[in-house]
């Protein structure tokens, strides 16, 4: 039968070596997670809560029996740490860690499988044994395309975001290549931070603070000043900027099921002249947020009279289509087919949406469907010269497209042609070959019998 001390390390009894060496990392120093250092990190910089880290590890109980190791599969394993995605141990010891650490921990039932266990593996009530290395470890991404990176220093409290048209305060500091250009306190409301020159990305990361939260925005320039700059900054134009932002506190507002449709109404009107201020002054990315909001409030609304419903549709028709004249500036063009398709639902011949969504086409070089948009907006209003003139560009490119083809096709089957004459001559060079042999091995075969005769 083996004991608790058959686990060794450094030719001692783990135990022992863990009450000689061992750090306390829990917050509650109650020896729950007892960390010894086997390697130290490169670089002096540890994760930070919600960090997407990449660890190898081995697992074992106190007897030595290996139950898991990453190395084994050949494929480390990833996770966002501090946010309750693997053991409490695990998210405690980690944020420990240093960038290619490599250290072992001894961790309480509590912190690891509790007194469940884990069915074949782990008994119940077990402590366990995890060597761990931290390969890397980078930022969360708020966005898809990477622009919107957080770090989170100090972690909010609660389970509550701010939603958009939330009123909040935060403290902000913010940096661009190492200097400080920003430094207050502000309250603002949420999609809306541009009136107190706050860059996109700030604004965005608010729905996914807590109060209390003190975080670090990486925000590329697109979320940042973008190709605009901020002079009254000494930003120049495309510039990547940090900022550093806690969140004092904030009041949510309604959401659209709390609100009935009267109230709704009289909100997206509101809402509506934002967006346009936005989009005059050519903010497309803040003018879509508001438009986006329009569209949450009323896609599943029906009205309760005719009045109604035509005011719902209404505001429906023109957040499409401005939704859409926005993401066709921003170079968006999947999304401006989108809602265009959704306004074409509402109204089947509403000229503005046929004609945007043939822009949009046309500049993802789909020249007939484009044609087809533009030779509908001609039969809704004949004297439409704008889509006339797209109609010769979308005929002139079909025309392009096909002289192309030609070429290509003509071009490809000239290559096949030399290439079977190529191979043919070849063929026939081979031929020629294997029938001057045999006519050489016949010749030799006569000429030895000649001689073999009698004279």
């Amino acid at each position: 039968m083996t004991t608790d001390q058959d686990l060794t390390m450094e030719g001692q009894p783990a135990t022992a070596v863990f009450a000689a060496k061992g750090i306390d990392v829990t917050p509650s120093k109650d020896h729950g997670v007892i960390k010894v250092l086997k390697r130290p990190g490169f670089d002096g910089e540890r994760p930070m809560i919600g960090d997407r880290v990449t660890v190898h590890y081995t697992g074992k109980l106190l007897n030595g029996k290996r139950f898991d190791c990453s190395r084994e599969r050949k494929e480390p394993f990833c996770f966002n740490v501090g946010k309750g995605q693997v053991l409490k141990a695990w998210d405690i010891g980690v944020l420990s860690m240093q960038r290619g650490e490599v250290c072992t921990f001894l961790c309480k039932p509590e912190y690891a499988y509790g007194s469940a266990g884990n069915p074949n593996k782990i008994p119940p009530n077990s402590s366990v044994v995890f060597e761990m290395e931290l390969l890397k470890f980078e930022g969360e991404m708020l966005t898809d395309d990477g622009g919107i990176i957080r770090r989170i220093k100090v972690k909010g409290d609660g389970y509550t975001n701010p939603n958009d048209g939330a009123s909040v305060e935060v403290h902000l500091e913010g940096r661009c290549g190492g200097r400080l250009f920003d430094c207050r306190d502000v309250s603002f409301i949420v999609g809306e931070a541009e009136d107190k020159g706050l860059p996109l990305g700030v604004d965005r990361a608010m729905d996914k603070m807590q109060k209390g939260e003190c975080c670090v925005l990486y925000l590329k320039s697109k979320y940042g000043f973008g190709s605009e700059g901020k002079p009254e900054y000494k930003i120049g134009p495309d510039k990547d900027i940090i900022y550093e932002v806690t969140l004092k506190g904030f009041q949510r507002a309604k959401e659209p099921w709390e609100m009935d449709l009267t109230e709704k109404l009289d909100l997206v009107a509101g809402i509506k002249h934002k967006g346009n201020q936005y989009f005059k002054a050519e903010r497309y990315f803040q003018a879509v947020i508001q438009y986006q909001r329009i569209v949450s409030m009323l896609e599943m609304e029906c009205g309760k009279g005719m009045e109604q419903q035509k005011r719902i549709q209404s505001f429906m028709l023109t957040a499409h289509l401005n939704l859409a004249l926005c993401f066709l500036r921003l170079k968006e063009f999947s999304q401006v087919v989108e809602n265009c398709n959704k306004v074409i639902e509402l109204d089947e011949s509403n000229e503005k949406a046929l004609y945007r969504r043939g822009e949009a086409r046309l500049l993802r070089n789909e020249f007939s469907l484009a044609l087809e948009d533009f030779q509908q907006v001609l039969q809704v209003n004949p004297s439409n010269r704008a889509a006339r003139a797209q109609i010769s560009i979308c005929q002139s490119k079909i025309k392009e497209h096909h002289e192309r083809d030609k070429k290509t096709y003509a071009n490809m089957f000239q290559k096949f042609a030399e290439r079977d004459a190529k191979v043919g001559k070849m063929k026939r060079r081979r031929d020629e070959s294997v029938r001057s042999g045999i006519n050489g091995e016949v010749g030799l075969k006569r000429r030895r019998r000649s001689q073999d005769c009698p004279s």
